[in-house]
């Protein structure tokens, strides 16, 4: 049996048997962290933070998790459209004027949030999403591929630039300055976008599937093939030391289960935690107005968008490259977060619905 470290709350003794089981089943590591309230019932670890199985994970072992990334940068807009500083429905050009090119003057900030925006494809070079100014200006020369606000296509890393860019002209701050200044740290949360070098020492690697090497490539579960002339992020370049530096912000952030559960938790809890007000209960609800509802050109399954979340039912949230997943229930105030260094293949990966699951023991515990 593996051997699962830290604590949790006896009504929730699924949750860390549900992430002993993915880690019994050949899993390098993980960890998993249940907020309701905005205090933690499940704040739980184990297996290892590197491919040889010789680095224990440890209670602060960091990992990237991807596309989570993408819900800590709508955080940021939302407080800046919560402050009335960011109209989210005013074209983007009003904030990015550079943006209007090539056709570009119609979209609006909530069809970047959404997917809608029709600018689903990074098609540069990996190098160029390490130079901030460079992709950003590729991006606001580039043409749609849609009428935006028509049909959703998941921007998988052109978001974060889009949305980025926005929040920097606006801020006079880069996301990841922003996003520490103004919610990760008053809320005390050890999640970063654009890592230094003084927390190398704690990351964990991403670990492929089994069969995979460095050289798989990122995919959606049921979407089609890569577009021509899209460029393939593999896994050498999200475990790159460029990658780790790098501010972007729709994949390169680096947490833990319990900085997710922490920062997600805003929402689920009206705006505030531990007496930290981030957002006001308004602020909280614009995120999850729906902006679309339909097949995604690019994810290939039927999708509703909010502001920055993907909606399901009355939950909202949003999973990662890999297999790390948040899940937001604001009914329930309650937050999941599984983070992972081991992948799997998109379409034989449910561990994070597992653990949600297993979380919903406990909340059915505490409502008794």
């Amino acid at each position: 049996m593996a051997d699962i470290e830290g604590s949790y709350d006896d009504l929730f003794t699924a949750v860390p048997n549900a992430l002993g089981a993915l880690l019994d089943a050949g899993d390098t590591g993980g960890s998993v962290a249940v907020f309701v309230d905005g205090e933690p019932v499940v704040d739980v670890w184990g297996g290892f933070a590197d491919k040889d199985r010789t680095v224990p994970w440890g209670r602060d072992t960091l990992v990237g998790v991807f596309s989570v990334t993408k819900t800590m940068t709508a955080l940021c807009a939302l407080v800046l459209a919560d402050r009335g500083e960011l109209d989210v429905d005013a074209p983007v050009a009003r904030y990015w004027p550079e943006f209007a090119a090539a056709g570009k003057d119609g979209v609006l900030v909530r069809h970047l949030l959404s997917h809608t925006a029709g600018l689903p494809d990074w098609e540069g070079p990996v190098e160029e999403i390490y130079d901030w100014r460079a992709a950003t200006a590729r991006l606001a020369a580039q043409a749609p591929l849609w009428e935006p606000g028509s049909a959703a296509g998941y921007h998988s890393l052109t978001q974060g630039f889009l949305v980025g860019e926005v929040i920097r002209r606006v801020s006079g701050r880069s996301v990841g300055e922003f996003f520490a200044d103004e919610i990760a740290g008053p809320l005390g949360a050890d999640f970063h976008i654009g890592l230094g070098p003084e927390h190398d020492h704690r990351v964990g690697p991403a670990v492929p599937p089994p069969s995979r090497d460095e050289d798989y490539a990122a995919s959606a579960p049921g979407g089609p093939e890569m577009p021509t002339g899209a460029t393939a992020i593999r896994l050498r370049d999200g475990n790159s030391l460029a990658w780790r530096r790098a501010q972007i912000p729709a994949a390169s952030g680096f947490g833990n289960a319990r900085s997710v559960a922490l920062l997600q938790s805003v929402l689920a809890c009206a705006g505030t935690v531990d007496g930290v007000r981030v957002l006001s209960p308004a602020g909280c609800e614009r995120a999850v107005r729906e902006q679309f509802s339909g097949d995604d050109l690019r994810l290939g399954m039927p999708m509703r968008w909010g502001l920055g979340y993907g909606l399901f039912g009355g939950t909202y949230g949003w999973g990662g490259w890999g297999g790390s997943l948040v899940m937001i229930d604001p009914d329930a105030r309650m937050v999941v977060a599984y983070v992972t260094n081991q992948m799997r293949e998109p379409g034989d990966d449910n561990r994070g619905l597992e653990i949600v699951m297993s979380a919903y023991d406990g909340v059915q515990g505490l409502r008794a």
